[in-house]
């Protein structure tokens, strides 16, 4: 019997490479995805793609969808006790692993070890330390199709937000950016693929920008804010 998983689901592009070698290597039962929202907006959080086109992705992926409803910003300690409430209530159904889809941040991955090891359960990372140029081209040579739906700005203008992930788009990428945005340079939604049963439909709608604060440090009072700008997806 394979041990029981669940997917943290981003709807982006790693995510959905990371799922289909978990789903080629048949080596655990995927339960359900798991991705969190903001519930103000009902948008994935950071992607900011709108709860209705992740639904779409999770009926044509063929698996139960799990929503962690998160506050417009939550403070840690109410991420914490929320997180905890629902990995012990999957847990509760015999699931023994979580998978995700980071690829080299080492404070992220320790992060998550930690914080499941405290309930018992275990972190997989099918992508680890694979070369992100290599991923983003096996991703487009496999049949994926995504979308930038939100740039951060410090990395790229407003211009790569809505842009279709292909060979000219990795081309068009600044040197100082990782091709698979692994430093949160821009998020995706991908909509197409060998894993999906049918595309998910959508058309663009207007670009929007964002800005939030940066923290403060001991050695500046003020210390600016980011910005990102997003491209809204609307289901069709």
């Amino acid at each position: 019997m394979k041990p029981k998983a669940i997917f943290n689901w981003s709807s982006g592009k790693d995510s959905a490479l990371a799922l289909y070698k978990i789903l080629r290597e048949d080596q655990f039962e995927i339960t359900s995805l798991l991705t969190s929202i903001n519930k103000e907006f009902q948008r994935i959080s950071m992607h900011g793609v709108h709860v209705s086109l992740l639904e779409k992705q999770a009926e044509s992926l063929g698996f139960p969808l799990v929503k962690i409803k998160l506050p417009k910003e939550p403070t840690m300690e109410e991420y914490r006790e929320i997180m905890d409430k629902t990995m012990n209530e999957i847990k509760s159904g015999g699931v023994t692993h979580s998978i995700f889809g980071d690829i080299f941040l080492e404070d992220l991955k320790n992060y998550r070890e930690e914080q499941l090891s405290q309930i018992g359960m275990k972190a997989v990372f099918p992508l680890w330390k694979r070369n992100t140029t290599e991923l983003i081209h096996e991703f487009l040579d496999l049949g994926f199709k995504t979308i930038v739906t939100c740039v951060n700005e410090t990395y790229l203008d407003k211009s790569f937000a809505g842009r279709i992930i292909d060979q000219d788009f990795i081309k068009n990428l600044p040197k100082n950016v990782d091709p698979c945005g692994e430093n949160g340079e821009f998020h995706t939604f991908t909509f197409d693929g060998p894993i999906f049963k049918t595309p998910v439909l959508f058309r663009t709608g207007e670009t929007i920008k964002k800005t939030y604060p940066k923290p403060k440090t001991n050695e500046e009072s003020e210390n600016g804010e980011y910005v990102f700008w997003f491209c809204d997806l609307i289901l069709k």
